[in-house]
């Protein structure tokens, strides 16, 4: 027998790609359910196009819809990362610790020198991911984040070198 076993229910590994504009209405649905304000899929049909967005996609095996995605815009040899965000079902699987050791290495490829963000403070989970890759606070933003029902969190803007 070949190498192609069944997985039998069991999940298949994920594979990260580049994102294609295929993939807004996907990005969308994960982007909703991660964030207070969800981009729309027309937003995300507008950044795939944009040919200064860097975005990736990790899928199940390589295949149907994405589960999580990282997306950053490239200025000069600069980047900001847009977002990073995983579907609910598939956290606290290290999908998000893939997703940025892709992302960021394609950004060091592309020629990238330093990578910018901004973070909810209150993010906790967020906050050690990209504290565990090395980024770093450079400022803050006082009730940057609108919260429904609560007080506007800051937002920590955060800087890495990729040198």
């Amino acid at each position: 027998m070949s190498g192609n076993w069944p997985w039998f229910g069991r999940p298949q590994p994920p594979v990260v790609a580049d994102a294609q504009t295929a993939d807004a209405a996907g990005l969308a649905a994960i982007h909703a359910a991660s964030f207070e304000r969800g981009w729309d899929i027309y937003e995300f049909e507008h950044l795939l196009a944009d040919r200064m967005v860097v975005a990736h996609v990790a899928r199940p095996g390589g295949r149907g819809s994405p589960t999580g995605f990282a997306m950053s815009r490239l200025v000069l040899d600069e980047a900001e990362i847009f977002t990073v965000a995983v579907a609910p079902a598939a956290r606290r699987t290290g999908l998000a610790t893939l997703l940025m050791q892709h992302h960021l290495a394609r950004l060091a490829a592309a020629g990238i020198k330093k990578v910018f963000l901004e973070v909810a403070e209150d993010n906790v989970a967020a906050r050690r991911l990209y504290d565990r890759h090395g980024f770093v606070e450079i400022g803050r933003r006082a009730a940057y984040y609108a919260r429904k029902g609560g007080a506007a969190a800051a937002a920590l803007v955060m800087e890495r070198s990729l040198r």
